[in-house]
């Protein structure tokens, strides 16, 4: 079962390296957007919790977030629909591969990217800006990264069976995605967004996955940084995630 799950993501690993769009969407938009953003507002504060740090150190683990739903739940719906639509997964399932290899060697090149992704964005941020993860939280932010990274693979397999076409797979979750950007406070932080689109952004995991790298990534934080409810409500979305996609997931394209 590992090997096969092992074979099969080095194959999707190839797919993807061979897709522009996907590398596009995936690893250069979420350094085009910490580029702008922190160079933009980078002589700028932002109130935390515990003190004020800078804008641009502000940015880095936003973006962080972005970064790793970009890879883990835009990319992954997109090429799963392609896929499924293209009569792909339907071969595959008529291998003798079993189903879970199938879809964990999905979801272990999704994680993998999210961590790249994550190192990326800390190195340019610690390069450019001079941002650093304080020692003492470093695994919270790399635990919050794993746990994020797997809960929007849960969500982006639900989402997928919502999708019929695989050219709308990029714009509907582009247009679920932007808005919760928002006000989630990976693009505008959260203590100047009005209190009531604060309460809605506190319904999504989106908010919480920011969060939770925040104070993994805020130098006032006291302690080993775990936003323990945060990565809660983030892994129920996951579970929940999980939940609608091995009732509804289809191997068999659903546009014809």
């Amino acid at each position: 079962m590992i090997r096969m799950t092992w074979h099969q993501s080095r194959y999707d690993l190839r797919a993807f390296l061979r897709n522009r769009q996907s590398q596009f969407f995936t690893l250069a938009l979420p350094i085009l957007f910490l580029v702008i953003f922190a160079s933009v507002f980078r002589n700028g504060t932002v109130q935390v919790p515990g003190g004020r740090i800078s804008t641009s150190v502000y940015y880095v683990p936003g973006i962080m977030a972005l970064g790793v739903i970009a890879a883990c739940f835009a990319n992954l719906v997109a090429s799963v629909t392609a896929q499924r639509e293209r009569g792909v997964l339907k071969r595959r399932r008529a291998t003798p591969v079993p189903a879970a290899a199938i879809i964990a060697g999905r979801v272990l090149v999704a994680i993998v990217l999210a961590v790249v992704m994550a190192a990326v964005l800390l190195g340019i941020g610690w390069a450019a800006y001079g941002a650093s993860v304080p020692g003492r939280t470093a695994l919270a932010l790399a635990v919050t990264v794993v746990i994020g990274a797997a809960s929007f693979c849960c969500l982006g397999y639900a989402l997928t069976s919502l999708i019929r076409n695989e050219d709308t797979a990029q714009p509907v979750t582009q247009a679920l995605l932007l808005p919760l950007y928002f006000i989630s406070g990976v693009f505008v932080a959260v203590s100047i967004l009005p209190h009531w689109l604060a309460d809605v952004g506190e319904i999504f995991p989106v908010r919480h996955l920011a969060n939770a790298l925040l104070i993994a990534y805020n130098p006032h934080t006291s302690g080993l940084g775990f936003a323990g409810l945060d990565l809660l409500i983030v892994a129920a979305w996951g579970a929940a995630g999980l939940l609608v996609a091995l009732r509804t997931f289809s191997w068999q394209p659903l546009g014809r």
